[in-house]
């Protein structure tokens, strides 16, 4: 959970990069809730509405603040290290327990109906990139936060870090935009899927809200 140490100058064109970032972030996130409110009935936990929160936290948590984790040192790169470090691991924090309710919702509501799980692309990989999240997450935790690895072996692991950080996030990206794909699939093959039963939650014909 740390990136290279030392103040360094910022680029003048950087407030304008991460505002760009923090805007189109919030969009996805709120188009998303829009998308789920409007055209998807809403989010309930107790009712046929449950997995909507699925791919809400999902956005939330392995996009939004997953990303917003990754800015970190570079927003503040002139501000003290154990800082920075800490603001780090507590949005990866967030960022877990959110997308662990949204895997929780998923497969909650999949038994509540005797729905088959990991039946599809998208499932199998939310599955892989959620399991490299967690391990990321562990291994990160014991090297840089947890008062036991040695200097030299945080620095030998941080290269190794800060890759496997980016790739999970965008491999979390391509999998949110599957997921969508699947969802547009389910909708537009609905009178088939409703005979098969896969996931008639798709499969609902519901019209936006006035």
């Amino acid at each position: 959970m740390e990136s290279g140490g030392g103040a360094a100058s910022t680029p003048r064109t950087l407030p304008y990069y991460v505002a760009f970032s923090q805007l189109l972030g919030l969009t996805v996130v709120a188009m998303t809730g829009a998308w789920l409110g409007l055209y998807r009935g809403g989010i309930a936990w107790e009712s046929a509405l449950q997995f909507n929160v699925h791919p809400l936290c999902m956005v939330i948590g392995l996009v939004f603040l997953q990303g917003d984790a990754l800015l970190v040192y570079r927003v503040f790169r002139n501000e003290a290290k154990r800082t920075t470090k800490v603001l780090h691991g507590v949005l990866h924090v967030f960022a877990l327990i959110i997308a662990l309710v949204g895997l929780v919702a998923v497969f909650d509501y999949h038994k509540k109906n005797g729905y088959a799980d990991l039946y599809s692309l998208h499932s199998w990989c939310g599955i892989l990139v959620f399991v490299l999240y967690f391990v990321q997450w562990i291994v990160g935790f014991s090297f840089f936060l947890f008062p036991g690895a040695s200097f030299s072996l945080r620095s030998r692991y941080r290269p190794q870090h800060v890759f496997f950080g980016a790739t999970i996030f965008l491999l979390s990206v391509g999998t949110a935009l599957l997921g969508l794909k699947e969802a547009l699939l389910f909708k537009l093959g609905k009178s088939g899927l409703s005979q098969n039963q896969t996931h008639p939650l798709w499969c609902l014909d519901i019209t936006p809200t006035p």
